[in-house]
């Protein structure tokens, strides 16, 4: 195996001891609590289980807060250091996400339920940032207890 592919997490062991370091966590394209979406859900179920996190809508140009934290416009705005991206974007949009996420040097990158892009995770992984690719955040801390 290659050396960037240790950071392609799969296992569930290396998921556990990912989430066991994850303090703080952007999440880029939430939305709002109006949406019902899984992009609100899921970081709220992760801000009650304790997790800091940091909103970045892509949408909602007027939203200044969401989920009583300040809004960025972009992960690398973010002053304090991040410790896992949640992203939910269509695979199709992630790609233009990569600069930012690289310039904000994450310790992990999380593609929610569904999402998958290879080239970025590979890019992102060749950078030693951890990926998770089509897993759902919530249903992974639940099953760890969170």
């Amino acid at each position: 195996m290659a050396d960037w592919q240790q950071h392609l997490l799969t296992s569930d062991a290396a998921i556990g001891d990912l989430l066991g370091r994850v303090r703080s966590i952007a999440v880029l394209g939430i939305k709002t609590a109006d949406s019902g979406a899984p992009a609100f859900y899921v970081p709220e179920y992760a801000q009650r289980a304790g997790y800091k996190i940091h909103p970045v809508p892509v949408y909602y140009p007027e939203v200044t807060e969401i989920l009583g934290e300040p809004v960025v416009r972009s992960v690398r705005a973010i002053d304090d250091r991040v410790d896992l991206v949640n992203v939910f974007r269509r695979p199709q949009d992630i790609p233009q996400h990569l600069d930012d996420l690289l310039a904000a040097r994450p310790r992990a990158v999380w593609f929610q339920l569904g999402i998958r892009h290879d080239g970025v995770a590979e890019e992102l992984a060749r950078n030693g940032i951890d990926v998770v690719q089509d897993k759902c955040l919530m249903v992974e801390l639940s099953n760890r207890g969170r």
